[in-house]
């Protein structure tokens, strides 16, 4: 099992941590570098967003026609080419396809090793198995916070080890992983991707989730800059609790073995809504508690979504994974721009509190 799961979370960190997330870490710097204003900053992070919609589109489909094993590879070797290309960007084109490339890779990562842990594990293993697999997100959190704290003005040197990083990994995915093939889709790729009434319910699921998440992830620190007279030293010590928090996600396969997948999107939907109206409270030692209730509470989620993708959809596992992520990403862009836009017309109070509001009616959701 550690044989699957460790390189896999080794990817899931160099995809999503290194090429995602660690754009909006470090953008000042880079804006300040490259000389771009808030709109050209806004729209190169909305290229994360686009590649990863197309790449999950495209995952089922490369999935089934030429197995697991090789889209990890196209996945590692995207992130790697999208860190390079951030770190020796001279330009905003150079830039913008760097994060462009990065982005790709979190779409054909989640899928692929949602398959590759059904064909290797055995099934009273699969859940755990996806449940540590993605919390790597978490791992590469912890890594980045200290390393921007550290060199914060070393934006490129910090982008190359990045991308070296990368490179170790896609190695060791290559060294350990089998190329066996899942089962394929027999009947037209559509017909595989067509949810049934159970499947409408998770993607109601994750797109709220994704919609209420987005708030806290796009403008959390700018609130405690801004709002709360917080520090850079500060607001990067609540990133790094709220990475280290999310490792605690890699739980959520025993808990779902006990509870059951309905219980365990319950409590989570409960406690991420309540973590959106902690961090409004007054003190940092709030905010601090917030983070640690976000962190954990959202890797929690999404390997809740991961399991309870590959039981509505076997033995198409990757089919499952790639629509529920595919509506989280879409939850988020629309959270985002409307999250910006009731923080502009009212408050940041006022949006924090309507998006904790949102995010409770995903209790109203049926998990069959």
């Amino acid at each position: 099992m550690k044989k699957i799961i460790f390189p896999g979370i080794a990817l899931i960190a160099v995809c999503y941590a290194f090429g995602r997330f660690s754009y909006g870490l470090f953008m000042p710097e880079i804006s300040e570098a490259l000389q771009l204003d808030d709109a050209q900053s806004g729209a190169i992070n909305s290229a994360t967003y686009i590649a990863y919609c197309l790449s999950l589109l495209s995952a089922p489909l490369l999935i089934n026609r030429i197995g697991h094993y090789y889209v990890i590879q196209m996945a590692g070797v995207s992130a790697v080419l999208g860190l390079l290309g951030i770190a020796l960007s001279p330009n905003v084109f150079v830039l913008t396809l760097g994060v462009f490339l990065a982005g790709l890779s979190t779409g054909l990562a989640s899928p692929a090793l949602g398959n590759t842990v059904y064909a290797e594990l055995a099934p009273e293993q699969q859940a755990r198995g996806n449940s540590w697999i993605n919390t790597g997100t978490s791992f590469g959190i912890i890594i980045s916070g200290p390393i921007y704290w550290l060199f914060t003005e070393y934006w490129r040197l910090t982008y190359i080890f990045f991308a070296v990083l990368g490179v170790v990994v896609v190695l060791w995915n290559s060294r350990v992983l089998s190329p066996r093939k899942t089962e394929p889709c027999t009947k037209s790729l559509w017909t595989c991707m067509k949810p049934t009434r159970p499947g409408v319910a998770l993607l109601m699921a994750t797109l709220l989730t994704g919609i209420s998440s987005a708030i806290y992830w796009t403008f959390a620190r700018n609130f405690l800059t801004d709002e709360k007279g917080a520090s850079d030293s500060e607001a990067v010590l609540f990133w790094i609790v709220m990475g280290i928090m999310g490792i605690l996600g890699g739980c959520a396969g025993r808990i779902i073995e006990r509870i059951g997948i309905g219980w365990s999107y319950r409590i989570g939907i409960l406690l991420l809504s309540v973590s959106l109206g902690v961090i409004l409270l007054p003190s940092m030692a709030s905010s601090l508690v917030s983070a640690v209730m976000f962190g954990s509470t959202y890797i929690f989620l999404t390997s809740v979504f991961i399991v309870w993708a590959t039981r509505l959809f076997r033995p198409n596992t990757s089919i499952g994974i790639s629509l529920a992520f595919l509506a989280l990403g879409a939850g988020q862009f629309i959270g985002s721009s409307v999250a910006g836009y009731t923080i502009e017309m009212f408050s940041n109070t006022t949006a924090f509190l309507a998006f904790a509001v949102l995010g409770l009616f995903g209790l109203l959701i049926r998990v069959k």
